[in-house]
């Protein structure tokens, strides 16, 4: 391990906003269930999640938006969370935390009803394993228990095979779209989906690939 991703993980600890749980800590009952709003942010406003947030572009950019929301940011990734933690350090947000943990552990993170929106950007489309993918049905029962009623979920990809994969599990499973185009940026779309940009975002769109978008809910059966 390099000397810089070292310091950086000594970093993690001192950061208040970035939680980094123990396996037993979740499956044990996380303190935070049930209590984000009271215990870690301190007020009762809605809650936001990015899934596999990598460095926290859009945990951070929506939280800088929309300071009457709390913002929340997953990944397994201790090297990618601290610039996301930094940046929240640096500019000062209240509004957003971080937690360093699976995303298959996220009902052990939430209790029902608790997060009102999900964001899923640019995960791995896990070419060989579908069901390994975070939008299938295994996933999207997840996010069923932890959303509020009519809670949206958002998914940024640059893979189309990821993209109409998605498209089909909601068709097949009577979700609602909301939005669905597989050019973002020639779609007409506005507002935070475009405005905000990952770092390999940029990347993709500098080499010419389009960026596909889906907004949807999930249903009630």
């Amino acid at each position: 391990m390099s000397k810089k991703k070292l310091i950086h993980f000594q970093e993690n600890l001192s950061f208040p906003h970035l939680i980094q749980p123990t396996y037993k800590d979740l499956v044990d009952g996380f303190s935070l269930r049930a209590d984000w709003r009271r215990q870690f942010f301190g007020n009762d406003h809605p809650i936001v999640v990015e899934l596999g947030c990598g460095k926290g572009e859009y945990t951070v950019g929506l939280a800088d938006r929309y300071p009457l929301m709390n913002f929340i940011g997953i990944d397994w990734k201790g090297a990618r969370l601290w610039r996301g933690s930094k940046t929240v350090s640096e500019q000062g947000l209240k509004n957003v935390g971080f937690v360093r943990a699976m995303v298959d552990h996220v009902e052990h993170i939430f209790a029902p009803s608790e997060i009102a929106e999900i964001w899923i950007t640019f995960p791995d489309p896990q070419v060989q394993k579908e069901r390994l993918r975070l939008t299938s049905p295994v996933f999207l029962s997840k996010y069923k228990n932890i959303l509020t009623p009519n809670g949206i979920i958002h998914l940024k990809t640059d893979d189309n095979i990821f993209y109409n994969y998605t498209l089909d599990v909601i068709r097949e499973q009577n979700h609602q779209i909301l939005w669905a185009t597989d050019d973002l940026y020639q779609s007409g779309n506005t507002g935070d989906v475009v405005d905000i940009q990952t770092y390999y975002e940029n990347r993709w769109l500098e080499m010419g690939k389009k960026i596909c978008y889906l907004r949807f809910q999930l249903g009630t059966t």
